[in-house]
C-alpha cells in the first residue's frame, strides 16, 4: 500500500476510504484487492449476505453509509442498475460529498454514462467510466486492462487506484462514453471470435480431427491472442460453468453496440448474427452458461453429441 499511497500523494489526492456497489464476481474481486492494498472499503450490495463475504470490509446497510467516501467503484449489470444506483433520490449523487468520485466499471451505453456524468457534475462531484477487458479470474489477479474516460482532474485522482484494479489503463479521453464504446467493440471482437473458434473446431471435430490438438494447432501458430486461448480452451473442455459472463450479459452488450451501430450507420453485419447466436442460447435453456457456449451451439448444430 505504501507505494500506493506515495503515487497518490504526488497527485495531491490522497483516496483512504472506497466504497465498492455491486459484489457480483467482479465488484467481489474489487473490493478483496482494495481490502488487501489498506484502503477503509465499505461494501453494498441487494444482497447484504454478499457483503459479509469480503473480509476486512465495513459492510454497508443502504447508501447514505457510503457518504463519507473519497471513492465508489460500482460494478453494475445494465443501464437501468447503474441509473438507479447513481441518480436515484437517494442514489450516489445525492449522498457524496463535493469532489468525490463515482469510478463506474459498468458495461453501459455510452448514453447513460454520459447522463450518469452530468448529474455528478451538477453536484460538484466527479464520474470516470472504467469498465474493463477481462474475466472475474482476471480481476481476482489483478490482469485486467482498464478503459478510463472521465475529467482530467479526475482521472489523476484515482490513477493510483486504477492500477490497483488491473495490469494497464488506458486512458481514452475526457468523454466518459467513449470509454463505454470501446469496451462493447471489444465485446464484439470478442463474441464474434467465440462464434468463429466454435465453427471451426466443430469442422475439424467432425472431420476427425482431435479437439485439444486442433485448438493447440490454432493458439500455437497464428491465433495466439489471450481471447483465443482462453475462451477457446473453454470451448475444447466443455468448461462453460461457472460462467465468467453468461448469455444475456452478452445479449446486452451486442445489443448496446448494434444500437450504437445504428446511430453512427454503421453496418455490423457479424456482430448481428452473433447476437442471434446468443439468443439462440438463451432460447435453448442456456442463459446460465458462459458466453463461449457459443462453441457448444456450434458443436450441436453441427450434429455433434455434446451431452445437452
Amino acid at each position: 500500500m505504501a507505494n500506493n499511497l506515495q503515487g497518490q500523494a504526488l497527485s495531491g489526492f490522497v483516496l483512504r476510504h472506497v466504497g465498492v456497489v455491486g459484489l457480483g464476481h467482479m465488484g467481489h474481486a474489487f473490493a478483496v484487492n482494495l481490502v488487501e492494498d489498506g484502503y477503509r472499503v465499505f461494501v453494498y450490495d441487494r444482497d447484504p449476505k454478499r457483503a459479509a463475504t469480503v473480509t476486512g470490509a465495513h459492510g454497508a446497510a443502504q447508501f447514505a453509509d457510503l457518504a463519507a467516501c473519497d471513492v465508489i467503484v460500482t460494478s453494475l449489470p445494465d443501464d437501468d442498475a447503474l441509473a438507479a444506483v447513481a441518480l436515484g433520490p437517494e442514489g450516489l449523487a445525492a449522498i457524496l460529498s463535493p469532489n468525490a468520485v463515482h469510478i463506474s466499471t459498468s458495461t453501459v451505453s455510452p448514453g447513460v454514462s454520459r447522463r450518469v456524468a452530468e448529474v455528478h457534475a451538477r453536484h460538484r462531484q466527479d464520474y470516470v467510466a472504467a469498465p474493463v477487458l477481462g474475466n472475474p479470474d482476471f480481476a481476482r489477479e489483478r490482469k485486467l486492462f482498464v478503459l478510463a474516460a472521465g475529467p482530467h482532474s479526475a482521472l489523476e485522482k484515482v490513477r493510483p487506484l486504477l492500477e490497483r484494479l488491473g495490469q494497464r489503463v488506458f486512458v481514452i479521453g475526457e468523454d466518459a462514453g467513449l470509454a463505454n464504446l470501446v469496451k462493447l467493440a471489444a465485446n464484439v471482437l470478442t463474441a464474434t471470435t467465440l462464434e468463429c473458434m466454435g465453427e471451426v473446431l466443430a469442422l475439424m471435430r467432425k472431420g476427425g480431427v482431435d479437439a485439444h490438438l486442433a485448438f493447440d494447432v490454432l493458439t500455437n501458430s497464428l491465433f495466439d491472442s489471450r481471447v483465443h486461448k482462453s475462451y477457446g480452451e473453454k470451448i475444447v473442455d466443455g468448461s462453460y460453468s461457472p460462467p465468467g459472463m453468461t448469455a444475456p450479459l452478452a445479449v446486452k452488450d451486442l445489443r448496446l453496440a448494434l444500437a450504437e451501430a445504428e446511430h453512427e450507420a454503421v453496418p455490423m453485419p457479424a456482430a448481428s448474427l452473433v447476437h442471434d447466436r446468443l439468443v439462440a442460447m438463451v432460447a435453448r435453456g442456456w442463459a446460465g452458461l458462459d458466453w463461449s457456449a457459443l462453441g457448444l451451439l456450434a458443436a450441436v448444430d453441427a450434429g455433434l453429441n455434446d451431452g445437452r
